[in-house]
């Protein structure tokens, strides 16, 4: 099991990360993606989805037409843990 980041870890992600979002519960981070259509948001899920497997890590998203919403939360660990933090790195260089 992987281990819950600590708030100074999560606040050194979050500097990394400046498009996402910490929830106010402290437990997962968040990111909405907007493209310029609905076959770039799906093709961005499609790519997202094999790195996602890969990691054995999955997001927590939805989709309507050109947004795709995003939480990203380790489930096992209660909470944020480093496969979250390199799960939204990923995202954002697929983007």
């Amino acid at each position: 099991m992987t281990d819950q980041l600590s708030s100074t870890q999560i606040t050194s992600a979050l500097v990394r990360l400046s498009n996402w979002s910490l929830t106010q519960d402290g437990l997962a981070i968040t990111r909405t993606f907007v493209f310029s259509n609905f076959v770039d948001a799906f093709g961005f899920m499609t790519r997202v989805a094999l790195v996602a497997e890969k990691m054995n890590h999955h997001p927590e998203w939805s989709n309507v037409y050109k947004t795709v919403d995003v939480r990203l939360t380790t489930h096992s660990a209660n909470g944020l843990t480093e496969l979250d933090v390199k799960l939204a790195e990923k995202m954002d260089m697929l983007a």
